[in-house]
């Protein structure tokens, strides 16, 4: 029997009766738009990194889920998000990165906005010479400003402007990782990459929340890592993911490794964490660096994965730092052929959504439940209206 496209009722079973999500969830161009707003438009979702603009002045246009936004950093040093567009007629403000000196500037009619979205000049709106003009009040049509919030770096948006605080929507996860609530410092262009990968975003969060398949497609990280020596991390609603209680630092040919982070607990002497905080930030800490990997969807069945990784040191060593990127840079490598095979998988009309391991699929099934769960929210919600 061919699972129904749109009924998520087997997803939401008990993992040992549960399927997962139908095929039309990674394939279907409807049904991506109908995710698109509930579940990465209505929570907080990762955009960039804060390291992007790391300067005041600096500006950063992105395109997220085909919506134009500028990340950008004031004058007075914080960081904001905009939509990208002139409140005049809509034209995009900053079409590649730069240093905004003065103002933000269309390049159409010339309106301007300063660093902080204030709309500062409207040069001729009036007529040749008249800067002002009735109806056109600029303390009303300034920059559209998003939602933001910094946390490990990542710049976290709620784009429909409706969700809870992001202190209290991830307070369990903030309280989890309260010692790596610390400065963080990017290891700059060596430990920043990108993967592009040709399966929908959702099978990157699938197959980086668990530890199962370690064995067979990460066997260097098993080698000393071993698939026993990982434990379950789970928050329904909220996060999932796998720890493990052996983590092996990288050393240099003298000896050196990179400093730890200060008033750690002894458990992360030996453990590393790995979690998604839903919808589609992947971190990871340890010791002595920490990373974070922020999905970018592109349609249903393409992913841009932008990885920076951390240290709590700024002056650590290139050598290993460039090490470090290298060997994580092949184990997400890895994963493609993983993640690309199982989205050629979700044509195939026989194919139900799968099963789950009781044992080994705990964090994944938890993601498929929170998926199901926002998803029949939001297709309640017409009906409410009714």
């Amino acid at each position: 029997m061919l699972m129904d496209r749109t009924d998520l009722s087997a997803v939401q079973r008990p993992i040992n009766a549960a399927h997962g999500l139908p095929n039309a969830h990674y394939t279907d161009p409807h049904i991506y738009d109908e995710e698109r707003a509930a579940l990465l438009m209505s929570g907080w979702s990762g955009l960039a990194v804060a390291s992007d603009v790391p300067e005041p002045g600096d500006a950063q246009p992105l395109t997220f889920l085909g919506i134009p936004l500028l990340l950008i950093r004031d004058t007075s040093g914080a960081v904001r998000v905009f939509h990208n567009i002139c409140r005049h007629r809509g034209m995009i403000l900053v079409d590649a990165p730069r240093k905004i000196e003065g103002a933000i500037r269309c390049p159409y009619h010339s309106w301007c906005y300063s660093t902080s979205g204030r709309l500062v000049s409207t040069p001729h709106v009036g007529g040749p010479g008249q800067n002002t003009a009735d109806g056109i009040d600029r303390a009303l049509l300034g920059l559209i400003e998003v939602r933001s919030h910094i946390w490990m770096d990542v710049v976290w948006i709620n784009l429909d402007g409706d969700a809870l605080a992001f202190e209290v929507a991830n307070a369990d996860l903030l309280a989890r990782w309260a010692e790596f609530d610390k400065p963080l410092y990017h290891g700059g262009a060596d430990s920043r990459f990108q993967l592009t990968v040709q399966c929908n975003w959702k099978l990157a969060v699938e197959n980086y929340c668990e530890s199962y398949h370690l064995p067979w497609v990460h066997p260097g990280l098993n080698s000393y890592s071993r698939l026993e020596d990982h434990y379950h991390i789970e928050a329904p609603g909220a996060f999932s993911g796998q720890g493990t209680v052996v983590y092996r630092q990288l050393t240099g040919e003298d000896g050196t490794t990179f400093p730890d982070f200060e008033g750690l607990a002894p458990k992360w002497d030996t453990a590393a964490e790995y979690i998604t905080a839903y919808p589609n930030v992947l971190l990871g800490v340890h010791r002595d660096h920490t990373f974070a990997i922020i999905l970018v969807p592109q349609g249903p069945s393409e992913t841009v994965e932008n990885i920076h990784l951390y240290y709590a040191r700024p002056d650590t060593d290139a050598d290993l730092r460039a090490r470090n990127t290298e060997q994580w840079k092949l184990v997400f490598e890895e994963d493609i052929f993983v993640v690309e095979g199982m989205q050629r998988g979700r044509h195939t009309p026989a194919f139900d959504g799968g099963r789950f391991s009781p044992a080994m699929d705990g964090p994944t099934h938890l993601f498929h439940d929170w998926v199901a769960g926002r998803m029949a929210r939001h297709r309640a919600k017409p009906h409410a209206a009714e």
